[in-house]
């Protein structure tokens, strides 16, 4: 009975770490976008912070699964559904897929400078949202990364 008690909170920890440090690599994409002036890099970068914010939620909030029996699933759609109250959220990170793809394989005309802007904005509203609601601090900025 106590080893049981022993593993789950070793569990427990690890998951809470994996977390923290899925924030920390969001916060290290969040500076890398806002240091581009590049849209396509600036949008590829807030989206990949997003998608760590994401990360972290799923991690301190899922067991992994045991069995393959579930289907591949997008992340937006298992954090709307892990995270009810970021399910707006997720959606709205997983319509800009397409435009983050196209970024990354180059397409230079899929993302103006204002989507860029606004989608690192969102993503760092998002980070610290994620932050408050798994009830990490966030690190100092001459600690992240």
């Amino acid at each position: 009975m106590a080893a049981r008690s022993i593993t789950a909170r070793r569990s427990v920890v690890a998951q809470r770490t994996g977390a923290v440090q899925m924030l920390a690599s969001a916060r290290s994409a969040i500076t890398e976008a806002a240091a581009t002036s590049v849209p396509t890099e600036r949008y590829a970068a807030a989206h990949l912070a997003a998608l760590r914010s994401a990360a972290a939620v799923l991690g301190a909030r899922t067991q992994p699964a045991l069995t393959a029996a579930r289907r591949p699933t997008s992340a937006w759609r298992l954090l709307a559904e892990v995270a009810p109250e970021l399910a707006e959220w997720a959606g709205c990170f997983a319509a800009g897929a397409g435009k983050r793809a196209a970024a990354q394989a180059g397409l230079r005309s899929a993302v103006s400078p204002r989507d860029a802007d606004d989608l690192l904005r969102d993503a760092q509203t998002f980070l610290a949202l994620v932050e408050t609601t798994l009830g990490v601090l966030p690190l100092p900025a001459d600690r992240a990364g």
